[in-house]
This record gives structure tokens, sequence and C-alpha cells, in this order.
């Protein structure tokens, strides 16, 4: 049962069939009353109009064995006095109920004595004249027997004033109609009902069916894309405009990303082993030749060597901490400050670095993290400058601005993204005690996004590249 319910394609089913099952029942319960309250209504009226048809018999002073009763099965008849005594009855009337009498033959001693009402005023106060008929009518229901027939009545009285006597004309109408007319109809429901929740159920399932077969192919794809670690598999995309379609597009759009990320990490992987494989081998070498020759080791190439594992180390912790998501802390700080701070403490700088800009530009964020970014930039530009670097910081509407321009070569249009890769490095930087590892500009620009800025490269006015970061300044 749990399994059944666990279905998707199920519940729908279900819900769907006992929503229209609940809906049915009760319209077919409101249509059965109505139909009966209008047949039995409809039946009041017939007895009704016989009872006054009577009753104006009656009031006419016509003779009781001159009324000419309606005879036939469908309308009895009655007529009795104050005191309950029958008066007049229909032929062929054997046996009655729910009229107050259950008498069929006429009182002879009734139809001798005089009226011994001698009130012209019935129950409620309502005054009648002689021959007078009362504008209010008793109904019941009951059973007749007439002509050796038996069947349920609906029956209507009407009073009459009579002399010195009140008398009270019964007369009933068939409940017959009514009965076979709500039983037909209950019948057909019953039939009908069953048959209509069949149709609903394997429509929804049908429809459900269909509507989720892409679900299941996605996954089954999904499924054999965990298997296989294949990431270059995609789900199939229906050729619709619906939720799954947008379901099957947002998964393949997942594994794309995921896929990439997973491709960056591994050349992440990759390029870190070799950047560290060199400097390893070369510093275990000095080491080892200065283990077996003393006057032989290069003390100064080992330090260098250790210095550069060192920042490779601190550049992919810093990267890895980015990676993980990893969001900056602190307060606000004077972006100009920090920047003529970082570069003050340079010391054995190759070209001269100059800064501009005096006024207090706020922003919020890490100020390790945004002395970094600044500190990689003015490398960068030291090793791509001719005979200069400039620094400019300034407020630029909502954002605080840091250019850093050189006056070297400049990066080239197609490589203006590319530089900002991990261990990407152009050309005229591929040696090793010059051009670093390639993950300054990268963890810059990360750096820069973690803030909500940017960081980007375009030509300088005098030639050369610069860079451009990008911040929100901090709210007032």
């Amino acid at each position: 049962m749990k399994r059944l319910f666990g279905s998707v394609r199920a519940r729908a089913t279900i819900g769907a069939t006992l929503v229209v099952a609940v809906a049915l029942v009760a319209a077919g319960t409101a249509v059965l009353l109505s139909l009966r309250s209008n047949l039995i209504q409809e039946a009041a009226a017939q007895a009704d109009a016989t009872a006054r048809q009577v009753a104006s018999k009656v009031a006419a002073r016509t003779a009781y064995e001159d009324l000419d009763l309606p005879d036939d099965e469908d309308r009895p008849v009655q007529v009795v006095d104050s005191k309950g005594r029958l008066l007049a009855v229909s032929d062929d009337l054997e046996r009655i109920s729910g009229t107050g009498t259950g008498a069929v033959r006429p009182d002879p001693g009734a139809l001798r004595e005089p009226g011994g009402g001698g009130d012209d005023e019935d129950d409620d106060g309502d005054r009648l004249e002689a021959g007078e008929i009362s504008d209010e009518v008793e109904r019941g229901e009951g059973t007749a027997t007439v002509d050796g027939h038996t069947a349920d009545y609906r029956f209507s009285a009407v009073e009459v004033e009579n002399d010195d006597d009140r008398l009270t004309v019964w007369a009933g109408a068939p409940l017959a109609a009514e009965q076979g007319a709500v039983s037909t109809a209950q019948t057909v429901m019953l039939i009908g009902l069953p048959l209509l929740l069949v149709v609903v159920a394997g429509v929804t399932w049908g429809v459900t069916g269909r509507a989720l077969k892409p679900v299941e192919g996605i996954r089954r794809e999904m499924a054999a894309i965990t298997a296989s670690e294949d990431l270059g598999r995609r789900v199939p995309e229906p050729a619709t405009h619906d939720e799954i379609a947008r379901l099957a597009r947002a998964t393949n759009a997942t594994l794309t990303a995921l896929q990439a990320s997973v491709e960056r990490q591994r050349s992440f992987v990759a390029d870190a082993s070799h950047e560290l494989r060199s400097p390893i081998a070369s510093l275990r070498t000095q080491l080892e030749v200065g283990l077996a020759h003393p006057e032989l080791l290069d003390v100064a190439g080992a330090v260098e060597d250790t210095v550069r594992l060192q920042a490779l180390a601190a550049d992919l912790l810093l990267l890895a901490r980015l990676d993980a998501g990893e969001r900056p802390t602190g307060g606000r700080l004077d972006l100009g400050a920090l920047v003529r701070e970082e570069v003050s403490q340079r010391a054995g700088d190759r070209l001269p670095v100059t800064v501009h800009g005096g006024a207090a530009v706020e922003v919020a964020g890490s100020r390790g993290q945004l002395a970094r970014v600044v500190g990689n930039l003015v490398d960068n530009a030291q090793r791509h400058g001719t005979s200069r670097v400039e620094v400019r910081v300034r407020a630029d509407g909502p954002e605080a601005v840091v250019s850093v321009a050189d006056d070297g070569a400049g990066v080239p249009g197609p490589e203006r993204e590319r530089i900002f890769e991990r261990f990407v490095r152009l050309d005229d930087a591929r040696s090793r005690d010059d051009g670093g590892a390639g993950l300054g500009l990268a963890i810059a620009r990360d750096v820069a996004a973690r803030h909500g800025g940017t960081l980007h490269v375009r030509e300088a006015p005098e030639g050369g590249a610069l860079f451009e970061l990008r911040l929100p300044l901090a709210s007032s």
C-alpha cells in the first residue's frame, strides 16, 4: 500500500477520482431531493384541487349520495363531519390511513343526525359562514387500497361550513410517479456513477502517465550519469513548454555547471601539482647536492625556492577558501589609505609606483583580502611595465574605483578575459622567476567578486594595461 501511494501517478489518480466521486454524490443527492420535492408538491397540488372541487359541491348543499365523488384509484375522497364520522366516500375504497379516520363506509347515524357542531369557528379561529370553504389546507401522507391496489398517497384536507356543522373533505393523490421517478434516477446514478469514476480514473492515469513519462526519462538518465560519473551526458529535454521541459533544461544547465566546476578543479589540481613540482624538485636537488658537497650548497637559491613555495601554498589556500564560499569579514575601511599603506611597505620594486587620490573612499570588506588584490595588481604591473606604475583611487557614483596602469605592451584583446583564469600566463611571462604561478589575477578577481565588485582590464591612455577594480561604496 505504501508503495502504491508512493507514486505520484497513483496519488493523482486516486485524488482526482475521490474528488469527482464526492462531487457526483453531492450533486446526485441534490438532484434526487429536488426531484422528490417537486413531484410531492405536484401531487399535493392535485390533491388540493380534488379536495376543493368536492368541497365546492358540499358547500352547494349537494346531497351526500349525489356528490359524484371520483371513483378511480388516483383520487380517493372522504367527507367527514366534525365528530370524525364518515359521510361520503369514493367507490371501491377498501382501506385508508393518514386521513384521521380509517372508515371506508358512510356512517348511517351521521347521515340521519343533524350536524352537532353548532360552531362556525375552526380550531385556528377561522370563522366560516354557511357554504364557505376554508382557505387553509391540511396535508399528510398515508396509504389507500382502491379496488385491490394499495399505494402511497399525498392527502389534502379542506374544511367547509355546511348548515350548522363543520365538514372536512379529504382527497388524495398517488405518489407512485414520484417514487418511480426517484427510483429510476437513483438506479441510473448507482449504475452510472461507478462507470464514470472508472472513466475518470482511467483518463487521469493515462494523462498523468503521459505527463510524467519525461520525468522518468530524466530520472533514468540521472541514475546513469551517477553510475558512470560521466558529466558530459545530458538528460532528454521534451519538446514542450511546460514545467517538466523547464526542469529538464534546468537539470542540463546544472550538469553543465557541475561539469565545468569538476573540470576546473581537475585542471586546478593538475596545474597546482605542476607548479609545486618544479620548486620542490629544485629545492630537493640543492639540498641533496649540499648534503654531498656542503661547499656547493646554494643557500640563496634554496631560500628563494622556499619563499616561492610558501607564496604558492598561501595562494592555493586562499583560492580554496574562496571556492568554499568564504565571505569577507570586516568593517568599513578607507580604500585610498589602504592603497597608500600597501605601496609604502613595498621594497625592491623594479619600477617606481605613484599613487593618486587623497579623498577618503570608504568600502566594506576584508582589509587583508583587499590589500592582497592591490598587491597582486601592482606585482603584475611591475612585471610588465617599462618605466613606471600608476595607481589611482577615486569615487565614481556609488562605486569606489582603484586603477593600476603600467606602460608596458598591454594585454591583447583576445587575452583580456583568459588572463583571469588560474595558472594562465602569457608567453612573455612564462619564466619561472618573473612570471609567477599565474594565480595573482585569478585571486584578485575572485576577491573582488566576493566583495560585490568587478575587476577588468583595458588599454591604458598612455599604452600598456589598465586594471580597474570597482567596489560598492560603504553605505552611510
